[in-house]
C-alpha cells in the first residue's frame, strides 16, 4: 500500500482537522431561520489521511449532537488507528471498497464496498484502509458528536509512522 497523499493543506502530525475557520464554515451555511443548508460543499479539510467535504457540525449550524459530512479517503490511503471517545459513527459507502481493521489489537477486519452501511461502536480501536491504489473510498460519515474530531484518539498501529 502506498502511504498517505497530502495535499498542501491536508492536516499536520498527529491528525488534527486542518482548513477553514469556524467563521468560515458558517459563512458557507445558508440559514433559513429553522432549516440550515451547506449547498455544494468543497473538499477542504483533513484529517488523519481522510478529506472532507465541508459538512454540518457545531461548527456551522449550531448542532449540539450530530456532525455530518462526505469524507474521501484517498488511493493506497490509511486512516490511523483511532478510537471515538463516548459517540456513535455510521458511514454510509457511496464508492470505493475499504477494509476496517479492528479490536483491541486491531486483529479484527471487515471488508465494505459501495452501498454498505457500517455502524462503529464507540471506543473501539479501528483503523481504516482504501483497498485501492486507484480508486477513491467516498463515504458520507455521520457521528452522534457535533465536535467532530475532538473527541477522537489515537491508539498504536504498525502503520502509523513512528508507531
Amino acid at each position: 500500500m502506498s502511504g498517505i497523499e497530502r495535499s498542501a493543506d491536508a492536516e499536520p502530525a498527529g491528525g488534527h482537522a486542518t482548513g477553514s475557520s469556524d467563521d468560515e464554515l458558517r459563512a458557507r451555511t445558508e440559514d433559513g431561520n429553522g432549516i440550515l443548508c451547506v449547498r455544494n460543499p468543497e473538499t477542504h479539510r483533513g484529517w488523519n489521511g481522510i478529506r472532507y467535504r465541508t459538512g454540518m457540525s457545531a461548527k456551522n449550524v449550531g448542532s449540539n449532537k450530530l456532525s455530518m459530512n462526505v469524507a474521501t479517503v484517498p488511493p493506497g490511503a490509511v486512516a490511523y488507528a483511532h478510537i471515538h471517545v463516548d459517540f456513535e459513527v455510521m458511514l454510509f459507502i457511496l464508492q470505493g471498497r475499504v477494509r476496517h481493521e479492528f479490536g483491541e489489537n486491531l486483529e479484527k477486519s471487515m471488508d465494505n464496498e459501495a452501498g454498505d452501511f457500517i455502524f462503529i461502536e464507540p471506543g473501539v480501536p479501528h483503523e481504516v484502509i482504501n483497498l485501492s491504489d486507484i480508486d477513491p473510498v467516498i463515504a458520507v460519515v455521520a457521528r452522534s458528536d457535533s465536535t467532530e474530531w475532538e473527541n477522537i484518539v489515537d491508539v498504536p498501529s504498525k502503520r502509523r509512522p513512528g508507531g
